[in-house]
């Protein structure tokens, strides 16, 4: 459940509300409100809520000081896809993620749920550029660029996804570019599904310890 992973980062959790006949644990000091039934329904966007809302401070996070590998969402649109890619860099091994100006809120309910606790485990920023990171630049591209299995991921690096129409920034002058190949007729991947492939490609390389032959 997502309360009980805010809880375990540390997160404050303000106030929690519970539709009838559902019990949650929390510290005695976060106050517990009982809602009459169907309120939760009528507040809520999920087709089928699990019945218990939270209001969590947000935290206010930066990007570690010796972060070696940062996942950017450049203009990425969609809290889904947001959530997703979130998930997967922390799955991955992430020093955290960045979303660039004009993408989505991160804490958009949405992107929160998609990322399945995710977003309270690793650092998630908003409003940094790719250049400012001081780290080299490795971009994903539907087309173009070097087959990302014969690309160097070993070293510091940004991965740099962007949004899902228009790609990636005008402007992003990018230290390597890469694609992943695909047989089918579809145009491209989904964009959290290119980052998740990419993230557990730099993941992949730097567990083998060193750089495509």
């Amino acid at each position: 459940m997502l309360l009980g992973e805010a809880l375990a980062a540390g997160f404050v959790v303000e106030a929690v509300f519970v539709a009838p006949g559902v019990e949650v644990v929390v510290p005695a000091a976060v106050p517990v409100h009982r809602l009459a039934d169907g309120v939760v329904g009528r507040v809520t966007d999920v087709e089928a809520p699990q019945g218990v809302l939270a209001v969590v401070e947000m935290a206010d996070r930066t990007v570690p000081d010796q972060a070696d590998f940062v996942v950017v969402g450049a203009g990425v649109a969609d809290p889904g896809n947001a959530g997703t890619i979130v998930r997967s860099a922390e799955a991955a091994g992430a020093d955290a993620v960045v979303f660039t100006a004009g993408s989505v809120d991160p804490y958009n309910p949405k992107c929160v749920r998609a990322s399945a606790g995710a977003l309270f485990h690793i650092p998630v920023v908003t409003g940094i550029e790719p250049a400012a990171l001081g780290l080299r630049l490795v971009a994903a591209s539907s087309r173009g660029g070097r087959d990302y299995r014969d690309a160097d991921l070993t070293g510091p690096l940004a991965l740099v996804v962007g949004n899902e129409a228009h790609g990636l920034p005008e402007g992003l002058e990018a230290d390597e570019v890469v694609t992943i190949p695909h047989r089918g007729r579809a145009e491209s991947l989904n964009v959290a599904m290119a980052a998740t492939v990419l993230c557990f490609e730099v993941a992949r390389q730097r567990r083998a310890g060193s750089r495509p032959s």
